[in-house]
C-alpha cells in the first residue's frame, strides 16, 4: 500500500495479521530502494490570487520557498487518505488504530529511504529542524566539544551547551573552512570525548552548498562525528547519510512542501539510546513502577505524547514524491537559479551576496541588497505593487549576515531573499527581476511608511485583507 496515495480499499489487507504489521515496522531497515525517474514537476497546490495596489488580482509569485514551502498535491491526497482513517496510534488494539500505527511507521521507514539511512539508524520524527537539533543537542554525553561555524542558521548555531562549543567564525572559502575546521579539531584534547561538527549542507541566507563530503573526511580524521543540516538542501538535492559517511541528518517539512508541523532527526542510535527522554512521558515510558521508569529504546524514547500522525505522512509524501521527481525538479531549478543570479547580477545597484565565491555550487537561492533602499522596504514593494513574495531581514542567520554586508555601504544589516522552487515559474523570476531593476532605478511606485511594529506600509492601501472563517 502506497503511503503518498493511500487506497480505503486496500485497508483489509494492509495489515491482515501481527505478521503483516511487522513487516510494515520492519520497512524501516530495509535497503533503500531504486526507484525510477518521473518526468515533470510533481503538482503544487496553487495558491490563490493576490491583490496588488491599484486595483486587480496578479498571480502570486512564490519567491520564499526558504522559509516554507506551498503544499504538494500528492501530499494533501495522502493526508486526506489518512486522515479518514485517524485513530490512536501505538496504544489501541481497534483495526484503525492499528492502520493507523501501520501509516506512522511506514513514514518513519519512508524518511528513512529519502535520507539514505543505515539500517541500525534511528528515525525521530519531530516537529521541524529546530526541534530536531535540539534532540540531539539534549542527547550529548556531557562534555562533548562542539564545533560550528558562526554561517549557521540559528536552529543548529544556538542548542549547545556554551562551555563546550567552539564557535568559528564565517569562512570566505571551501578551503578556509576546512582548514579551519581541521585546525580546530586538532587542537582538542584526544581521547577523552568524542567530538561532534555541525554543518548545514546548503545556506538558508544564500543558498550556497557546503563541501560536506570533505567536511566529513575532515571530521572523520579526527575521530569526530558529523550532523548535516538539510533544512535547506533536501528540497533541492538529494542527501545520503550512507554514501556521505555522516553520522545525522536533519529536516523540516515545511520546507519540503509538507506544511503539517513534521520533521526528523535521523542517525546514529546510541546516544540516543543512552540520554534521557527528549519529552518523558506517555509512549517514551516503557514501564513506571514504585521504583522507577524504565525508558524505552529507539525512537520513542524522544517521542513522548501522541505523535503527529498525519505530519508523518505529510512528510514521506512529500519524500517519495520528491524522490520520484528528483531529476525534474534538479533541472527546473537549476534554470531558475542560472536566470535569478544572471539577472541581479546585471542590474544596477543591485549586490547578491556570497559566502563562497559567484561560482559557488548552489541552490535557487538569492541575497541581496538594493542601494539606498532598505531591505525591508523593498520586499514591501515588491509584494505590493507586484505580487512577488520574497523575505527580508537576517533569516535567523545574524552572525553571517552581519560579515557579509560588513564594509557593504549600506545602512541597514538586513537584506532580501529571493528563494525559488518547485512552485516558481520562469515568469516569476522575470516578474521579480524587472520590479528589482525598477526599484534600484526609480524607487518604489507608490508611497510607503514606516510604522512601529508594523515595519513598511503603503499610504494609501486599497487591498482589502478579507480572510474567510476557515472553521
Amino acid at each position: 500500500m502506497s503511503i503518498a496515495q493511500p487506497s480505503l480499499s486496500a485497508l483489509p489487507t494492509l495489515a491482515r495479521a501481527r505478521r503483516g504489521l511487522h513487516v510494515v515496522e520492519a520497512a524501516a531497515t530495509s535497503p533503500v530502494p531504486e526507484r525510477a525517474a518521473v518526468t515533470g514537476l510533481p503538482e503544487v497546490v496553487r495558491a490563490a490570487p493576490v491583490p496588488v495596489l491599484g486595483g486587480g488580482l496578479v498571480d502570486d509569485a512564490p519567491l520564499d520557498h526558504g522559509a516554507s514551502t506551498p503544499a504538494l498535491r500528492a501530499v494533501l491526497d495522502a493526508v486526506d487518505a489518512a486522515t479518514r482513517t485517524y485513530a490512536s496510534v501505538h496504544r489501541g488494539q481497534g483495526w484503525l488504530s492499528r492502520v493507523t500505527s501501520a501509516h506512522y511507521e511506514a513514514a518513519r521507514a519512508e524518511v528513512a529511504r529519502f535520507v539514505g539511512a543505515r539500517a541500525d539508524d534511528a528515525v525521530v520524527l519531530t516537529r521541524n529542524t529546530t526541534d530536531a537539533v535540539n534532540v540531539l543537542a539534549r542527547a550529548l554525553p556531557e562534555g562533548t566539544p562542539v564545533v560550528v561555524f558562526d554561517s549557521e542558521h540559528h536552529a543548529a548555531l544556538l542548542p549547545w551547551p556554551a562551555a563546550t562549543t567552539r564557535r568559528l567564525t564565517v569562512p570566505r572559502s571551501h578551503e578556509e573552512a576546512l582548514g579551519r575546521l581541521d585546525a580546530t579539531l586538532a587542537s582538542l584534547e584526544p581521547g577523552l570525548f568524542t567530538p561532534l561538527v555541525v554543518v548545514a549542507g546548503a545556506s538558508n541566507v544564500t543558498g550556497e552548498l557546503w563541501p560536506l563530503e570533505r567536511v566529513v573526511a575532515t571530521a572523520r580524521r579526527h575521530g569526530a562525528r558529523v550532523l548535516v543540516d538539510a533544512a535547506q538542501l533536501a528540497a533541492h538535492r538529494p542527501v545520503d547519510l550512507t554514501a556521505l559517511d555522516a553520522d545525522w541528518v536533519v529536516l523540516s517539512g515545511h520546507k519540503l512542501h509538507a506544511p503539517f508541523g513534521a520533521g526528523a532527526l535521523v542517525g546514529r542510535a546510541d546516544w540516543l539510546d543512552a540520554a534521557p527522554p527528549y519529552l518523558p512521558g506517555g509512549g517514551a515510558s516503557a514501564e513506571v513502577t514504585a521504583d522507577g521508569v524504565r525508558w524505552a529504546t529507539g525512537a520513542a524514547r524522544h517521542e513522548g505524547g501522541t505523535p503527529n500522525v498525519l505530519g508523518a505522512v505529510a512528510l514521506a509524501a512529500a519524500c517519495a514524491t520528491i524522490d520520484r521527481h528528483r531529476a525534474a525538479v534538479e533541472d527546473h531549478e537549476a534554470a531558475l537559479t542560472r536566470r535569478l543570479l544572471d539577472g541581479l547580477r546585471a542590474t544596477p545597484g543591485v549586490r547578491v551576496l556570497s559566502v563562497f565565491g559567484d561560482d559557488a555550487d548552489r541552490g535557487p537561492v538569492a541575497a541581496f541588497t538594493v542601494d539606498g533602499l532598505d531591505s525591508h522596504l523593498v520586499a514591501t514593494a515588491l509584494a505590493a505593487e507586484h505580487g512577488v513574495a520574497v523575505r527580508a531581514g537576517k533569516f535567523c542567520a545574524h552572525r553571517l549576515v552581519d560579515t557579509l554586508l560588513a564594509g557593504g555601504g549600506t545602512d541597514d544589516a538586513t537584506a532580501v531573499r529571493a528563494s525559488a522552487g518547485i512552485a516558481t515559474t520562469p515568469e516569476h523570476v522575470e516578474r521579480l527581476l524587472a520590479a528589482v531593476a525598477t526599484l534600484a532605478a526609480d524607487g518604489p511606485g507608490a508611497e510607503y511608511v514606516l510604522e512601529p511594529g508594523a515595519g513598511w506600509v503603503p499610504v494609501h492601501d486599497d487591498r482589502e485583507l478579507a480572510v474567510d472563517r476557515l472553521w
